[in-house]
C-alpha cells in the first residue's frame, strides 16, 4: 500500500509550486493551433507540403508506423542509412546521426564527447537542451556573454586545464533571433586548439546558398567538430541529426546513451526528411520569401536584424501575456515567452515568420500589434 503520508506531502509541495507560478504570472497551458501562424518553427511551411505528406504517407504504409526497437536492436532500417548519408552530404560533412528529436542531439553531444577534466566554454544565451546536456557532462562549465568574442577569448587563453576545450553555440538563437559570430569563433578554436559545437537548429534549411545553415553562409564547414541539426523547424518535419567526421559520429552510435537507450524514430519520418531535403535545393524562393518577409516585417515593427525569429520584448510577465492574449483574440497565433524561457524582466512575444505570410497580412498584424502595445 502506498503511504497516504508520502502523497498528502508531495500533493501539498506540488500545489505550492503551482501556486508560485500563478502568483509570479508563469503559469503556461497547452493551446493547440488557432488563428495566423506567427509563433510555429515551420518557417518554410514544409510540414504541409504535398510532396512530403505523400512520402510519409507512402513509408508508412510500407515500413508501418513504428521502428519497435532501438536502432542496435531490431529499430535500423536502411531508410535511416539513406537519409543520414543524404544529410551528411547536404552538410558537407563525413557522416550524420539521427535522433529522435533535438533535444536528445544535444544531449548525447555534450554527455559523450566531453570528459572529466575537459572544459565546455557556453553562451549565456543557449538553449535548455545544450545547458542540461553540459550538466551531463563531468567536464567543467565556463559561461560567456552573449556573442562576445573577445570575453571567450580572454576565456579560453586563461584557461589552465589540460584537457580539451569545447566551444558551444547556436547558429542563430530561438529566442532573440541574432546570429553567432560563426567566423570569428572559427578562427579562435583554430588559434586555441578548441572543438567548436554548433547548434543549427533555426538555421537549417534557411542559410546559405544551398539552405545547409548558417555554418555554410559563414564558410567554416572545416573548422566545426559537429553541428546539431534540428530537423522539426525549417525542414518541417522532426527529429534531429548530428554531422560530423566519420569517426565523431561512429563514437556517438557506441557511447552516446539518448542514442543505444531510445527507441528510433519511425522510419515514415526519414522518408520525409528526403524530401524536405529536395524541396529545399528545387525550391530556393521558398528561402528568399521567408527573409524578405521576415525584412518587411523588421521594417514595420522597427526592430532591426534579418532573421525570421523577431523578438517584442516587454519585461512583465503579465504585460506579455496580455499583449498575446489582444493579438489571439484578433486572429493572430502569437504566445507569450516568459522565464525560465528567457531571462527575468525580459518576457516578450517570440514573433516567427513564415513563408507563406503575405505583406497584408503582416501590414494587419503589425497594426494588431501596435493597438494591443498602447492599451
Amino acid at each position: 500500500m502506498p503511504d497516504v503520508g508520502v502523497q498528502v506531502s508531495l500533493a501539498r509541495r506540488i500545489g505550492q509550486r503551482l501556486e508560485a507560478l500563478d502568483s509570479a504570472g508563469l503559469r503556461r497551458s497547452l493551446r493547440p493551433p488557432a488563428g495566423i501562424d506567427l509563433t510555429s518553427n515551420d518557417y518554410l511551411g514544409l510540414s504541409q507540403h504535398p510532396l512530403l505528406k505523400r512520402r510519409m504517407a507512402d513509408a508508412a504504409m510500407r515500413e508501418g508506423v513504428g521502428s519497435t526497437g532501438s536502432r542496435l536492436l531490431r529499430g535500423e532500417r536502411e531508410c535511416f542509412a539513406r537519409v543520414e548519408r543524404n544529410f551528411a552530404a547536404f552538410k558537407h560533412a563525413e557522416r550524420s546521426l539521427y535522433f529522435s528529436s533535438g533535444y536528445l542531439a544535444n544531449l548525447a553531444v555534450l554527455s559523450t564527447f566531453p570528459e572529466e577534466g575537459d572544459a565546455i566554454f557556453s553562451d549565456e544565451r543557449n538553449h535548455a537542451s545544450l545547458i542540461d546536456g553540459m550538466r551531463l557532462s563531468r567536464a567543467r562549465r565556463v559561461i560567456f556573454p552573449h556573442n562576445d568574442v573577445d570575453a571567450l577569448a580572454r576565456l579560453l587563453r586563461s584557461h589552465d586545464g589540460a584537457g580539451q576545450r569545447f566551444v558551444v553555440v547556436e547558429s542563430l538563437f530561438s529566442m532573440d533571433g541574432d546570429a553567432a559570430p560563426l567566423a570569428a569563433y572559427a578562427a579562435l578554436c583554430r588559434e586555441q586548439g578548441a572543438a567548436l559545437v554548433v547548434d543549427e537548429a533555426h538555421a537549417v534549411g534557411i542559410y546559405g546558398s544551398r539552405g545547409s545553415g548558417l555554418i555554410e553562409d559563414a564558410g567554416i564547414n572545416e573548422d566545426v567538430f559537429v553541428s546539431v541539426n534540428t530537423a522539426g523547424k525549417g525542414l518541417g518535419v522532426g527529429g534531429a541529426f548530428v554531422a560530423g567526421s566519420a569517426a565523431a559520429i561512429e563514437h556517438l552510435v557506441q557511447r552516446a546513451r539518448p542514442f543505444i537507450f531510445s527507441t528510433a524514430p519511425p522510419p515514415a519520418l526519414a522518408a520525409a526528411l528526403e524530401a524536405a531535403m529536395e524541396v529545399i535545393a528545387a525550391e530556393p524562393d521558398r528561402r528568399e520569401r521567408l527573409l524578405n518577409r521576415a525584412r518587411y516585417l523588421r521594417g514595420l515593427l522597427e526592430i532591426p536584424g534579418t532573421s525570421q525569429i523577431i523578438p517584442v520584448i516587454l519585461g512583465e510577465n503579465e504585460r506579455a501575456v496580455a499583449v498575446a492574449g489582444r493579438l489571439q483574440a484578433e486572429g493572430f497565433d502569437v504566445r507569450a515567452i516568459r522565464p525560465p524561457t528567457v531571462a527575468p524582466g525580459t518576457a516578450r512575444l517570440r514573433v516567427a515568420v513564415n513563408e507563406g505570410l503575405s505583406e497584408a497580412t503582416l501590414d494587419r498584424f503589425s497594426e494588431a500589434l501596435r493597438g494591443a502595445l498602447a492599451e
